[in-house]
């Protein structure tokens, strides 16, 4: 189960990312070059909320079943572990502010008039997808 899941959140953290880069670059361009903020640019926003927030829930699923998860936090000498640390509890955290990050961007482009839309995704994303980059665990990742 655990290793099903696993696979799961680390795949789906590739479309997640790449929508969200998609998002904020599609925000960038419509801020900058003062477009009107159309359907395919709400959908591009939509979509990389759903992506991510369907990547919360997986990555939440694999932190409460994970042995470097929530049960790591009785282990002696955890936080002096970089690598468990990042998993327990860096990790998760950034993340989920991160995504909530994107969430209030999200809402706050709805109350939001003309190149303002494209401005707010673009912050709110554009930090959400930084944080989101800095707590990857690259070395299990990529290896």
């Amino acid at each position: 189960m655990y290793e099903l899941l696993q696979k799961l959140h680390s795949w789906w953290a590739y479309l997640a990312i790449a929508v969200l880069v998609l998002a904020v670059i599609n925000a960038f361009i419509g801020y900058s070059s003062k477009k009107h903020f159309e359907a395919k640019d709400l959908r591009i926003s939509l979509f990389a909320l759903i992506f991510t927030h369907i990547q919360l829930i997986l990555g939440l699923a694999v932190f409460f079943v994970s042995q470097k998860g929530f049960s790591a936090f009785g282990t002696e000498g955890a936080m002096k572990n970089a690598e468990l640390r990042l998993t327990m509890l860096e990790h998760p955290l950034i993340n989920i502010i991160a995504i909530a990050l994107i969430t209030i961007g999200w809402s706050k482009h709805k109350k939001a008039e003309g190149t303002a839309k494209f401005r707010k995704i673009l912050f709110f994303y554009g930090v959400g997808l930084l944080l989101i980059l800095s707590r990857i665990p690259w070395s299990s990742w990529l290896g």
